[in-house]
């Protein structure tokens, strides 16, 4: 009988958080807290100015101008050996 009692007054004593995840209040408070900071770190690396998506946007502008130097390497070459040709047709 007396230990029924102290279960029915422990069960009284405890609140909410405490009776359904086993928590006392501070720990639950402490864990919604790190909860709450750990997505808005993870919001920050994924959308931040210093972001994923900056970084892939910046590995694809970089593709872009090495095929852009590629491109205007050919065009400089197709350029010159033109400007030789008519060099060489009006020293004649």
């Amino acid at each position: 009988m007396q230990n029924e009692e102290l279960f029915e007054e422990i069960d009284n004593e405890q609140n909410v958080v405490q009776r359904y995840l086993g928590l006392s209040l501070k720990k639950f408070f402490i864990l919604v807290f790190l909860v709450i900071a750990f997505g808005i770190y993870l919001g920050i690396i994924l959308y931040g100015t210093n972001s994923v998506e900056v970084l892939l946007n910046l590995q694809d502008y970089e593709t872009y101008l090495q095929n852009e130097v590629v491109r205007l390497k050919s065009e400089n070459a197709e350029l010159q050996r033109e400007y030789f040709e008519l060099k060489e047709i009006s020293a004649q």
